[in-house]
């Protein structure tokens, strides 16, 4: 079977979906596409090979059209998740859901519920869930390499340049235009500590703030724009640096492709667009550090730090058992066994470990089991339950409840 596919949101999220489905035409075809931004949605149809009569300015078209697919991908503005969700399932459509589901937890619970009411299957791209070193992890701790596990220290070093383009200049950058920090970037990682823990999240306590990036840190005769600024050879977070004199991540792509749809276009974008924005002249509120300090369901306990002053790694954990320790990074894995008192390792085999694929490769990982699933109709193959969802995203209000009113927030886990 041949799973279709119509993909709600041309940007990057959408567009990395759309060129895994188009790069398996054995398993996988995308038979619409809608995006506002022409540029996006036709550049993507290109891509995927979708003719012009299926390519919308809007998913309410692409919907209302009657748009045959088995399934939708979701993958707009964290802001317009709710409506499309509902709407798809109506279609008939499988569902599959960017994060995070929704800004507010009353809304996550109702998608959780009209997704479980539904004959449909639907799932939230916790990608981190789909890599082999993920695989790794959860397999050497159920046969026991570190006896029980008890508490795990989790970093998400986001990376100086990552943390400037998307939640000082880019469309993260404001709780009132996008959403919080840590549910944009977090909601990955308080599902995978608990997926790999094998329990879920009763209680958090939370503390974070912005620190750095404020106007308060501006050097002296700093600019408004980066192109104009005496300190844009010696600061670490010059727009002119990042995008044009080195220029960061992939050549051709991430984060290059988010200013321009060309490179050529990138100079520009620099000096006239919102990426060449002195990062601390602009309308940023995104916390720049935080922590979150757990107690899993089972007793078990757990911390997850972010913060944007690293560079741009993979995340990195350490799991403390009752017989050793494990440690990973995304590409090894590492036992220390107290009775041998020897380090074992493990490296991620294939192209799936480290940064450089997608989430380590989690984005195809979960594009592969997910089409595998709709192949089958069996959601048992993509492994990700409603409520295992729900509870990742509950997590998060809750530690933002934390972090607000300074103190211990219990999390209700359940769709009603």
């Amino acid at each position: 079977m041949t799973v279709t596919y119509a993909i709600l949101g041309a940007g990057q999220r959408g567009t990395i979906y759309g060129r895994w489905i188009a790069a398996h035409p054995d398993r996988a075809r995308v038979v619409a596409i809608a995006d506002p931004d022409p540029v996006a949605r036709e550049r993507l149809a290109a891509e995927c090979g979708v003719p012009a009569g299926a390519v919308f300015a809007s998913w309410q078209e692409l919907l209302g059209a009657g748009t045959d697919a088995d399934s939708t991908i979701i993958a707009t503005q964290d802001r317009d998740h709710v409506a499309p969700a509902f709407a798809a399932l109506a279609a008939g459509h499988h569902v599959l859901l960017e994060k995070p589901m929704a800004l507010t937890a009353e809304d996550c619970r109702a998608i959780a519920r009209a997704a479980t009411a539904s004959d449909r299957l639907f799932a939230v791209c916790h990608v981190l869930r789909y890599t082999r070193y993920t695989r790794l992890v959860r397999r050497l701790i159920s046969e026991g390499a570190i006896g029980e596990p008890v508490s795990m220290q989790h970093l998400e070093p986001v990376g100086w340049f990552h943390f400037a383009h998307s939640f000082v200049r880019g469309n993260w950058r404001n709780e009132a235009t996008s959403s919080p920090f840590l549910l944009a970037k977090c909601t990955h990682d308080l599902d995978w500590m608990a997926h790999v823990m094998g329990t879920t999240v009763a209680r958090v306590a939370s503390f974070g703030s912005l620190r750095h990036f404020t106007a308060a840190n501006a050097p002296e005769g700093a600019t408004d724009r980066c192109t104009t600024c005496p300190h844009q050879q010696t600061c670490p977070y010059s727009a002119v640096d990042i995008y044009l004199t080195r220029p960061v991540g992939r050549p051709g792509g991430w984060p290059g492709e988010v200013l321009a749809s060309t490179p050529e276009g990138v100079p520009d974008a620099v000096r006239t667009g919102p990426y060449g924005r002195c990062v601390y002249a602009c309308d940023n509120d995104a916390v720049d550090h935080q922590v979150v300090a757990i107690e899993f369901a089972d007793g078990t306990t757990g911390t997850l730090t972010v913060t944007a002053f690293t560079p741009l790694e993979d995340r990195q954990t350490r799991i403390f058992g009752t017989r050793g320790q494990l440690e990973g990074d995304g590409a090894t894995v590492r036992v220390f066994d107290f009775a041998t008192r020897a380090w074992t390792e493990y490296p991620v085999d294939g192209p799936e470990g480290g940064t450089g694929d997608g989430h380590g490769g989690g984005d195809g990982g979960l594009l592969s089991d997910w089409t595998a699933a709709v192949a089958a109709n069996d959601a048992t193959v993509v492994g990700a339950d409603v409520e295992a969802t729900l509870a990742a995203h509950l997590a998060v209000f809750a530690a933002e409840e934390s972090r607000h009113s300074c103190r211990v927030v219990g999390v209700n886990g359940v769709t009603s």
